[in-house]
This record gives C-alpha cells, sequence and structure tokens, in this order.
C-alpha cells in the first residue's frame, strides 16, 4: 500500500526525535532542520518573516548535524 505525500511528511519534532536517538543524544533546531530541507529542495511554504535589513546574517548548520538530519529525512522518505 502507498503512502500519501501528508503520510510521507514528518513534523519538525519527529526529526528532532529521530535524530537524538541515533545520534546519541545529538541536538538540532528547528533553523537546522528548515536550512537543510532547504538545501534539499524542500520548500514548504513562503516566509513572511524575512530580515528588514539585506545583510542579516543566520548560523549555518554544521556539517554533523546537516548529515545527522539528512539520514530522518531519508528514514522518513522525504527525499
Amino acid at each position: 500500500m502507498d503512502l500519501t505525500a501528508a503520510e510521507r511528511k514528518a513534523t519538525y519534532e519527529e526529526i528532532k526525535k529521530y535524530v537524538a536517538k541515533h545520534n546519541d543524544g545529538m541536538k538540532v533546531s528547528s533553523l537546522n532542520i528548515a536550512q537543510v530541507k532547504a538545501k534539499c529542495g524542500i520548500i514548504e511554504r513562503e516566509n513572511y518573516n524575512l530580515p528588514k535589513s539585506g545583510n542579516a546574517k543566520q548560523p549555518q548548520c554544521p556539517k554533523e548535524k546537516e548529515d545527522a538530519i539528512v539520514e530522518a529525512l531519508k528514514y522518513y522518505q522525504m527525499i
């Protein structure tokens, strides 16, 4: 039986729990997950909370966290 697109989506909380369980308690933020999803081409909706200045800086997701999130996204068949 095939899964629908809605059944395949994991919530940010589910992704955080998966990463923590399979990576010795590693904690990832919602920002980290959003950055990895954007890199993978998963765009959910437009963000209306944009910075007022053009040169606003965001911390980038470290490589080890990115790898753990990608693993979780593959587990949930989102990529």
